[in-house]
């Protein structure tokens, strides 16, 4: 009888537990978003439009207008902001109020997977229970301190990790969504779109990226990857078109060297487009504030 006693008592134990330990990280999520002013989520409807490198440079940028900025890599299995940002190798610390982000030269905090794993170069081969609990300690555990923007760069696509995190985080004031020019990229993004609308995240608006080739030689505009998708898009689904950034090999060049592109080509025409764009973004994030706080 005792022997049965226990092993009901363990089932129990085995269900309830991780329960438990759901609501205290949400308790803590929150306790931790608390101190962040602005939470935005950079999302696209499939890999390789750029995101990474745009989410880098948006964060860069911010911290050049001495706003404090934070990045989440929250790409398990791909995360790159930390090679685009040049401190691949470098480690967050634990302390008593939970784990201190790696800081770049230009002062931005980040945490990814690449910086916390003891091998990076070895694959993170997980399921998605395990991927799941790695994303609410990563918001739960990290000590942000305060902060006027969190960027919070997802995974491609519609699947858990985004889920989880538009679901996690409270508050969100949106999601920046990056498309390319081509026909595909506009079909996918839609998805996106749909996806951030259903979980009711308010959306700042479209970036377009690789958006045509300059001739630097001719000074020609060749649409290499088709033309005006994110602007048909922005029409068709009724968003901001936040700027169209074109495609710059020095963007690439930086990519690979570790250093941000706008830090680099402070007076290029893309460095100014990238600009212009964190502004339209600072505009939309600080009159939704104060429509909010409006009596």
């Amino acid at each position: 009888m005792a022997e049965q006693e226990n092993q009901t008592t363990k089932v129990i134990e085995e269900k309830i537990n991780p329960m438990i330990e759901k609501i205290v990280q949400k308790k803590k999520v929150k306790e931790k978003m608390a101190s962040i002013k602005h939470k935005i989520i950079i999302m696209s409807g499939k890999g390789g439009v750029g995101k990474s490198m745009i989410t880098a440079n948006l964060a860069t940028a911010l911290a050049l207008k001495d706003q404090k900025v934070g990045i989440l890599d929250s790409d398990i299995h791909g995360p790159s902001i930390p090679k685009i940002l040049g401190i691949r190798g470098e480690k967050p610390q634990a302390t008593e109020t939970g784990i201190k982000p790696v800081t770049t030269s230009q002062g931005v905090k980040v945490i990814s997977m690449d910086l916390l794993v003891a091998e990076s170069e070895k694959p993170l081969i997980w399921r998605g229970p395990l991927k799941m609990k790695a994303i609410r300690q990563l918001l739960s555990e990290v000590d942000w301190g305060e902060l006027d923007y969190l960027l919070i760069d997802l995974p491609p696509g519609t699947g858990d990790e985004p889920l989880n995190i538009m679901q996690l985080i409270p508050e969100m004031d949106g999601a920046i969504i990056i498309t390319a020019p081509s026909d595909l990229s506009q079909y996918v993004v839609r998805k996106a779109v749909s996806m951030a609308r259903k979980m009711n995240i308010p959306i700042i608006g479209i970036i377009e990226n690789m958006s045509g080739f300059i001739c630097p030689k001719c000074g020609e505009k060749y649409e290499i990857l088709g033309v005006g998708g994110g602007e048909k898009i922005s029409q068709e689904m009724n968003l901001n078109l936040l700027g169209q950034i074109p495609i710059d090999p020095k963007i690439t060049e930086n990519t690979d060297r570790g250093t941000p592109f706008i830090v680099e080509n402070p007076q290029s025409q893309t460095a100014k487009t990238f600009n212009e764009i964190v502004q339209k973004i600072q505009k939309i994030v600080e009159d939704k504030k104060e429509t909010k706080n409006q009596p």
